[in-house]
């Protein structure tokens, strides 16, 4: 079998260009990953890193979008919410969570989808992990942990715990949960009598975080979630491995969120949504 990255990309005049914006940027997967599957389907087009700063976000986007072979954006940490607004149209999940991960070209409009939580989902259930009727805490109620929050519900999750330390952020999320008949609440980061656990979260990032939890609460047989991809294993996922977790990575999550995003980029209709 062919190496992923053995592929050959095309770079010339006609490339059209995607640009993955985030701060800090040097953690992500997508310029290479999507770049590398570009060529894999024989497109002519390339990811590419842009380090923006919150208080230049507005003014990049507004430049960005005016270039004509800019054909999308990849968003990251901390742009999901401000992306929101730069979008003409939504899917039904990025209007319920006011945040997009991505945003397309569709001749003079951009379309902006949210991502992030139907790829956890799908690398939770690689790992054998079904949570329809499950107890769960995600800890962040950021753009990545409302969409995990959102996916889990839509997935029949049975209890779901919301941790953040921006208290208001975390009762708006919750609030616009509860609006679907789900059982969740506001909750501190303690994991006890969850199976599943995931960190939406940058802490974990940086050499010298602490841990966004404390894993002495963590269950054997809990399956805990990073999405952080830098460092693959993150010091949340050793602690809990060390507990005999079984521990799910952000690289794990990327590979199905790798051709979900280009999928979408290329003009497949919006992930299936049930809001």
């Amino acid at each position: 079998m062919a190496r992923e990255d053995a592929h050959t990309t095309l770079l010339n005049g006609e490339t059209r260009v995607h640009l993955c914006v985030g701060d800090p940027i040097t953690q992500v997967k997508s310029p290479a990953g999507l770049t590398n599957a570009f060529a894999a389907r024989g497109v002519n087009a390339v990811c590419v890193p842009a380090h923006v700063e919150p208080a230049d976000f507005a003014a990049f986007m507004s430049a960005a979008k005016r270039m004509h072979n800019v054909d999308g954006f990849v968003i990251t940490v901390p742009h999901k919410f401000a992306a929101f607004a730069h979008c003409d149209a939504l899917s039904d999940r990025a209007r319920f969570l006011n945040a997009v991960n991505v945003i397309r070209r569709d001749h003079d409009r951009w379309i902006g989808e949210m991502t992030d939580g139907i790829a956890l989902l799908a690398a939770l259930r690689a790992r054998g992990f079904e949570p329809k009727g499950e107890r769960a805490l995600v800890v962040g109620a950021g753009g990545a942990g409302s969409a995990v929050a959102l996916a889990l519900v839509d997935a029949g999750i049975g209890e779901l715990a919301i941790a953040d330390l921006d208290a208001e952020r975390r009762h708006d999320l919750v609030t616009r949960l509860k609006t679907l008949g789900v059982n969740v609440q506001a909750s501190s980061a303690d994991p006890s009598s969850c199976r599943l656990v995931v960190n939406a979260t940058p802490v974990g990032m940086a050499q010298d975080d602490p841990l966004p939890i404390d894993p002495v609460g963590i269950a054997q047989g809990a399956v805990v979630a990073d999405l952080i991809t830098r460092p693959a294993v993150t010091p949340l996922l050793q602690a809990a491995r060390e507990r005999n977790a079984v521990i799910v990575t952000g690289t794990e999550m990327f590979a199905p969120q790798r051709n979900i995003l280009v999928d979408f980029l290329l003009g497949a209709p919006f992930a299936p949504s049930r809001h």
